[in-house]
C-alpha cells in the first residue's frame, strides 16, 4: 500500500537558493500562508514534514528523474547512448558548469533542506497533546534533512551548511562549509532521528522514515567516514529490528511487492493518487502525478528512450559465476533485458524486437515490462524507490567488519546475500582471504546486488579507486566512459548560476 499523503507546502523556491534579496519576501497572493501565519498548529507541522518528503519525489531534480541517473550514469555498470548531451556527458565526466545535471539536483535538494530547516525551527512554537508524535515529526524532520545533505555533499562535496529558516537576510549568502562539518551535520541528523522514530508504522504512513532508516543511514554515513567501529554498531541496530531478505529478489522492484519486508526506506510512487500531469519545477498543482520517469528514461528503445544502458562488464560479472543449480545468476534477469533463451520484455520476444541487434542490453529494474503494459511512453511509473534495502545493510556491515579485521564475520554477511542468490556457498574460502582481498570480493558482490540502483560510482569513490592509477584503468576497460575522468570530476561542478549569485560560492577542482 502507499498511502503516505504529500501535501502542496513551500512548493517554490527561488533558482538561486542563496542569492535572494528581500524582494523574494514580497507576496503576491494575499491568501499564500506566511511564515507567522502558519506554524501555528500540529496539523501544520504535519504538513511541513509531508511537504519535505514530497520534495523527494515531486521535482525533476530528485527522485522524479534526474537523481537516479546522476546516481548510475557515473558507475561502471551503466553507459549512456542518450542523445541528448546533458545524459551522454554526465558518463563521460564531461559536464559543462552551466548544464541543469548539477543546477536541479543543487535546487532540488536544497530544497529538501529548506523545508526540513522550516519544521525544526517551528516545531518546538506549537503546543502538542502528545510529546510523543511532536518527537516523531521532529525525527522525521531531521532524518529527512540528513538524507538530503548525505546526496548533496556526496553530489557536491564543497557545499554550504545552511541550519536556518531563512527568515532574515543575513542567511542569503552562504560560504562552502568544510566537508567533515557537513558529515557530523548528518551523523547528528541521523542519531538523533533514531531516538525519535519509531519501529515502524501502520498501513497508512508506509513510506515515513522509520528507526530502522535512520541507523542504515547513520552506518552508511560512518560507512562513508571510514568510522567502521561505529558503522557496525548503527548497522547492528538495524539488524536487530526484524529486517529479512525477500526470497525473490526481482520483488524489490516492482509495485507488487513494495514496502516489504526487506525495504528500509523507499518513496512512494502511484499512478492512482493526483492527476495525469508530469511534475518538473515550480508549485506542484492538484493535477501533478505522483508518478516517476525513471522507466521511461531507462527502458531500451523502442520501449523507453534508452538513456541509460548496462554495460557489458556489468553482464559478464553476472555470468562469471554460476548458481548451484549450474545457472545464471538469477539477479541479471531481474536487472537487465539481454538475449537467453525464452526472453521476453514488454509482452514481445527479444529475439524478434532486436532480431538485428542481438547483443542488444536493456534496463529492466524499476520497470514496468511485466506488468501487462506495451511501453513506458506515458511516462508515469507507479514503482517506488528503494532507496535503502536490509542486503545493503548486509554488505556495509560485511565492510565495516573486514575492516575491522574480522574477515570471518564479515564472510558470513556477504554469504547471506549470496544465498538468495542461490550462489555456492563459499563463506569459508571468503573467510581466509586477506583483508584486501575480501575488499575485491565485496566490490564484485555489491556490484552484482546492487547494479543500476545508483550504488556503484559512490562505492568507487570512496574506496579510492579513481585517485589509484592501476584501478583507474581497470575502470575504463570496464567503460570507455572513464577516459573523460580528469581529477576533482568525482564531484559535479557548483552550478554555475549559483556561483553567478552568490560571490562566497567557489567552485570544485577540475571544472
Amino acid at each position: 500500500m502507499k498511502n503516505i499523503k504529500y501535501i502542496v507546502f513551500l512548493a517554490t523556491f527561488s533558482l538561486g537558493i542563496f542569492g535572494c534579496n528581500e524582494d523574494w519576501l514580497e507576496l503576491s497572493n494575499p491568501n499564500q500562508q506566511t511564515v507567522t501565519s502558519f506554524w501555528q498548529t500540529e496539523s501544520d507541522i504535519q504538513k511541513g514534514v509531508n511537504a519535505t518528503y514530497q520534495s523527494l519525489a515531486y521535482y525533476d531534480g530528485t527522485f522524479f528523474r534526474f537523481a537516479p541517473i546522476a546516481l548510475d550514469l557515473r558507475g561502471d555498470d551503466t553507459e549512456s547512448p542518450s542523445p541528448w548531451d546533458v545524459l551522454a556527458n554526465t558518463g563521460q565526466f564531461k559536464l559543462a558548469n552551466t548544464t541543469i545535471m548539477q543546477q536541479w539536483l543543487w535546487i532540488a535538494f536544497y530544497g529538501v533542506t529548506f523545508r526540513a530547516n522550516q519544521v525544526l525551527a517551528h516545531i518546538d512554537d506549537v503546543t502538542f497533546e502528545d510529546e510523543s508524535y511532536k518527537n516523531r515529526l521532529r525525527g522525521e524532520a531531521q532524518f529527512l534533512r540528513g538524507l538530503s545533505y548525505f546526496y548533496l555533499v556526496t553530489f557536491f562535496n564543497n557545499i554550504p551548511l545552511i541550519e536556518g529558516d531563512f527568515e532574515t537576510t543575513d542567511d542569503y549568502y552562504q560560504t562552502q562549509a568544510d566537508p567533515d562539518a557537513v558529515w557530523a551535520l548528518i551523523v547528528s541528523d541521523f542519531q538523533a532521528a533514531a531516538t525519535n522514530l519509531p519501529d515502524s508504522y501502520g498501513s497508512t504512513d508506509l513510506g515515513r522514515a522509520t528507526k530502522g532508516a535512520a541507523y542504515a543511514y547513520l552506518g552508511k554515513a560512518h560507512l562513508f567516514m571510514q568510522n567502521w567501529s561505529e558503522a557496525a554498531t548503527a548497522f547492528t541496530e538495524v539488524m536487530n529490528l526484524g529486517y529479512s531478505l525477500m526470497d525473490n529478489y526481482e520483488d524489490n522492484f516492482t509495485e507488487a511487492f513494495e514496502n516489504n519486508e526487506e525495504s528500509i526506506f523507499e518513496l512512494q510512487f502511484d499512478r492512482n493518487v493526483g492527476g495525469v500531469v508530469l511534475g518538473w519545477v515550480g508549485a506542484p498543482g492538484a493535477d501533478w502525478s505522483l508518478t516517476t520517469a525513471r522507466a521511461i528514461t531507462y527502458a531500451p528503445a523502442p520501449f523507453g528512450w534508452n538513456d541509460v544502458a548496462p554495460t557489458r562488464w556489468i553482464v559478464d560479472e553476472f555470468l562469471a559465476e554460476k548458481t548451484i543449480e549450474g545457472e545464471d545468476d538469477p539477479r541479471l534477469k531481474a536487472t537487465i533485458f539481454y538475449n537467453y533463451p525464452g526472453a521476453t520484455l514488454y509482452g514481445q520476444s527479444f529475439e524478434e524486437v532486436y532480431a538485428t541487434d542481438l547483443d542488444k542490453l536493456g534496463v529492466k529494474k524499476y520497470g514496468n515490462s511485466e506488468s501487462g503494459r506495451v511501453d513506458e511512453k506515458d511516462w508515469r511509473s507507479g514503482v517506488n524507490e528503494r532507496l535503502m534495502r536490509y542486503s545493503d545493510v548486509l554488505l556495509m556491515y560485511a565492510e565495516a567488519q573486514n575492516e575491522l579485521g574480522n574477515t570471518n564475520v564479515a564472510a558470513e554477511y556477504m554469504q547471506m546475500v549470496r544465498d538468495r542468490a542461490n550462489l555456492p556457498d563459499r563463506e569459508a574460502e571468503f573467510a581466509g582471504l586477506s583483508q584486501e582481498g575480501f575488499r575485491e570480493q565485496l566490490a564484485h558482490e555489491r556490484a552484482l546486488e546492487f547494479a543500476l540502483e545508483g550504488h556503484r560510482f559512490d562505492d568507487i569513490r570512496r574506496w579510492g579507486w579513481l585517485s589509484d592509477a592501476s584501478k583507474l584503468e581497470e575502470l575504463k576497460s570496464h567503460d570507455s566512459e572513464f577516459e573523460g575522468y580528469v581529477a576533482g570530476r568525482e564531484y559535479f561542478s557548483i552550478p554555475q548560476s549559483e556561483i553567478d549569485i552568490n560571490p562566497e560560492l567557489i567552485q570544485n577542482q577540475g571544472y
